[in-house]
């Protein structure tokens, strides 16, 4: 976390107001009304205040307090999808704002034009425009840049000026996935914040809490697979939950995973000892079956085998190959290789692992 120099005080208004009316809110990521069930439950349970991120309570809390002391700096709050970063920043916002949430804060995402021509003139003008408050000084603004690794580099070097010349007005919270495609001039002007995956534990416990708000009927393996799917973002979660509960009343492990196409942990089981023990001709017919009963990707496949590989034991020399090999795999899939040729070479790979480990044993 980068220390940033001392900034100048901020003016809250009074108490901490009620959050924004529904439809006050601007663009982007602005939360729906929690009311309406036809809204996606990401948006329906979208943190509104501080207290309700799930996770991160550190880094919360150190928010919270630079926030009520009035010396919240320019921030840059970054880490992988799906893990409170842009809810933080928002629940600032209305916690600053209230009901004048819509006219002090000025939020572009990708979706908005980025270019050097909206930092000169939009976000300049909005930063320059001088605020009105009923307090003894006018309360800063706040400008959020969501993805703001998008922005070209122009546009960050021009937002290096324009981040310095109204810092008495203005804060500026930049939101992205990607620290290293942010200029190091505008990261040394931020006090930086890393939002990690979220753990298990917050990604069940909140989960529980929707389940029980919605009235599903999730079962134990149910929860347990949206846990191990999301891979610590929320906001996927989420969305499976509501895919699954769209698909099925009932949820369990089996429609989870039939909901979103990923093989299930029994699949993988028997892939990888077909890989293990069968001979070629034999494991390319087995798994080319199933990935055409089951509807299953090969890459999906792949990066379930990987984990599945670390679980076993066998020589280090040959997992770190076999390690090596499923990765190039999975490169050249990305490139829409033929799924046929790269079974093919996914077999391979471990024909070669299994003579490897009988020549260790003798």
């Amino acid at each position: 976390m980068a220390g940033t120099t001392a900034v100048a005080p901020m003016d809250i208004d009074a108490a901490a107001p009620p959050p924004p009316p529904p439809g006050a809110a601007a663009k982007g990521k602005a939360p729906l009304s929690a009311g309406g069930r036809a809204a996606p439950w990401v948006e329906k349970y979208r943190p509104q205040s501080l207290a309700d991120v799930a996770a991160h309570r550190d880094i919360v809390d150190t928010i919270d307090r630079l926030t009520n002391e009035n010396r919240l700096p320019h921030l840059l709050l970054y880490g992988p999808p799906g893990t409170g970063k842009t809810s933080t920043i928002l629940a600032v916002a209305r916690k600053l704002y209230g009901s004048q949430y819509s006219n002090m804060i000025l939020e572009l995402n990708a979706s908005d034009e980025r270019g050097i021509n909206v930092v000169r003139q939009q976000i300049q003008d909005f930063a320059g425009a001088r605020s009105l408050s009923f307090g003894a000084r006018p309360s800063v603004k706040l400008v959020l840049l969501d993805e703001a690794d998008a922005m070209t580099k122009d546009a960050q070097f021009a937002l290096r000026r324009v981040i310095e010349k109204y810092t008495r007005s203005t804060r500026f919270a930049l939101i992205c996935n990607h620290v290293n495609k942010i200029i190091p001039a505008l990261q040394s002007r931020c006090t930086r914040f890393r939002f990690a995956p979220l753990d298990g534990s917050h990604v069940r416990e909140r989960l529980q809490h929707i389940i029980k708000s919605e009235g599903l009927s999730v079962d134990e393996g149910g929860l347990t697979a949206l846990v191990r799917l999301s891979n610590g973002d929320m906001r996927k979660a989420l969305n499976i939950l509501q895919a699954t509960h769209m698909a099925s009343q009932h949820m369990t492990e089996e429609a989870v995973y039939l909901c979103t196409g990923n093989p299930m942990p029994k699949d993988i089981e028997r892939i990888s000892f077909w890989l293990l023990n069968e001979p070629f001709s034999t494991s390319f017919k087995y798994i080319s079956d199933m990935k055409m009963r089951k509807g299953l990707a090969l890459v999906d496949i792949i990066r379930e085998v990987t984990m599945f590989v670390f679980k076993i034991q066998m020589p280090s020399d040959v997992r770190v190959k076999l390690i090596n090999d499923l990765a190039d795999i999975e490169y050249r899939l990305s490139f829409a290789c033929n799924d046929k040729l790269q079974l093919g070479a996914l077999i391979s790979t471990f024909t070669d692992a299994r003579t490897a480990i009988v020549a260790a044993a003798s």
